[in-house]
């Protein structure tokens, strides 16, 4: 199997051209382990759409199948770009979470930046959840996945990783949530952490910030029509809450290295 390793603000994934395995779990959890295989957050597949231009699958490091990657989408067009799958700047691409328009920013040849159409973002009414001895307040959002976000006053000293993984598996979500911890800098600003469904902490969430920042704007803390820059472990994401409740994602996306495994 041949894999090219890309980021976008660290959010690492192994990227392979073609159809998704049938042992997809057990690949994808030997390919993602950072001491034994190649290291990501997970895998995505890329594949010709009867829908859209391409279609994109997205596996956690933990095998299970996730439904959208704001980072991991940007790198989809940047992969297909640079490859000569298309010579289009302006492509759709097919996910879990519905079809995404991609708008390719290019230099040099290469693609070094994309900005996504990311759709309707729905926030909810907010929750209290009761955590062992700590009890939080937070925001549902569905960005096509679903996100819990909780605003704190300090981002950097929150202990993410544990109440992460119990936000993650909390009744009030049966089917598992992301979760960020969001501080608001300014009405243009936030730093956000997080914990991903499926694989833990990681340096970036894409679908992420977009939640994070809508339901910023909900609340009052951040405008809507503004562009709001998101910082986060693996650097800065651009993001915008259009007037009509759609939301635009701007950032970077990376190519590491092309390898090839045995593991199949």
């Amino acid at each position: 199997m041949h894999f090219t390793k890309m980021q976008g603000l660290g959010n690492d994934y192994l990227y392979v051209w073609g159809e998704v395995p049938e042992n997809i779990g057990n690949v994808c959890q030997r390919l993602s382990d950072r001491h034994f295989g190649a290291g990501s957050d997970g895998m995505i597949f890329i594949s010709p759409s009867q829908v859209a231009d391409f279609k994109m699958r997205i596996f956690n490091a933990d095998g299970s199948e996730a439904m959208m990657c704001g980072n991991g989408i940007r790198c989809v067009g940047k992969y297909v770009y640079d490859k000569g799958y298309t010579d289009r700047t302006k492509l759709t691409v097919e996910t879990l979470s519905g079809l995404k328009s991609l708008e390719l920013r290019t230099m040099g040849g290469k693609v070094k930046e994309v900005a996504v159409d990311m759709g309707d973002v729905r926030v909810s009414e907010e929750i209290r959840l009761s955590l062992g001895k700590t009890d939080l307040v937070c925001t549902p959002v569905s960005v096509g996945n679903p996100h819990a976000v909780t605003f704190v006053d300090d981002a950097e000293h929150t202990p993410v990783e544990a109440l992460g993984a119990q936000i993650e598996h909390h009744a009030a979500f049966p089917n598992g949530v992301n979760a960020e911890f969001v501080q608001v800098l300014s009405e243009t600003e936030l730093r956000m952490r997080v914990w991903e469904r499926g694989s833990g902490v990681t340096m970036a969430c894409g679908t992420g910030a977009c939640a994070s920042v809508a339901a910023a704007v909900e609340k009052g803390f951040c405008l809507r029509g503004t562009p709001i820059f998101v910082h986060l472990d693996g650097g800065v994401l651009e993001i915008t809450v259009l007037q009509n409740g759609r939301v635009i994602m701007t950032g970077p996306a990376e190519t590491i290295y092309e390898g090839d495994t045995g593991i199949c």
